[in-house]
């Protein structure tokens, strides 16, 4: 049985409590990411601070695409429009100037919702559908759970980045424990 099989059989089920736990985690640091960057307008979202030359805007876009979406609805369910779509992206970290702050936060939003669906309609030990191996070698993850635990730290990983992103541009910080 594959995840796709796994997903269209268990249909909209309650997921089990290690599923609801980490998902939790998961959009404790979705909105992490989103939160971090409240009050920052278009220019600053834009503003490349660091040596890397990405901007908060490229990496919350590289989450939507590169994480959320390629994690949960290509590697997981083996979607073919998704993975066809894949193709498509040449550098997720870099935001075409005529795609507005708001839009890639709002694909953000999306993919975050599409990937709870998944998630929410299989289990843990679903095995996941496609990898590609021609640019990644041997797949390292093997089950929705693993690849959960995966984006659970990348987005924690990433949100981390943001913080720093963030005091440098004007000084705020999302939380400090004295």
């Amino acid at each position: 049985m594959t995840a796709a099989d796994t997903v269209q059989e268990a249909g909209a089920h309650t997921p089990g409590p290690e599923l609801r736990a980490l998902l939790s985690f998961l959009d404790g640091q979705r909105r992490h990411v989103l939160g971090i960057l409240e009050g920052l307008d278009a220019e600053a979202l834009r503003l490349p601070v660091l040596p890397s030359g990405w901007s908060c805007l490229g990496l919350v876009q590289h989450l939507a695409l590169d994480v959320e979406r390629f994690w949960f609805r290509a590697v997981f369910t083996g979607d073919p429009a998704v993975i066809a779509a894949l193709e498509e992206i040449d550098d997720a970290w870099q935001v075409d100037p005529g795609i507005t702050a708001g839009e890639v936060i709002e694909r953000y939003r999306a993919e975050t919702a599409l990937a709870d669906a998944v998630i929410t309609s299989a289990v843990a030990e679903a095995p996941l559908v496609w990898w590609p191996h021609d640019q990644f070698g041997a797949p390292h993850l093997h089950t929705l759970r693993d690849v959960l635990l995966h984006v659970i730290t990348e987005t924690a990983c990433h949100a981390g980045h943001l913080d720093a992103a963030r005091e440098l541009l004007d000084g705020r910080r999302w939380l400090v424990l004295t």
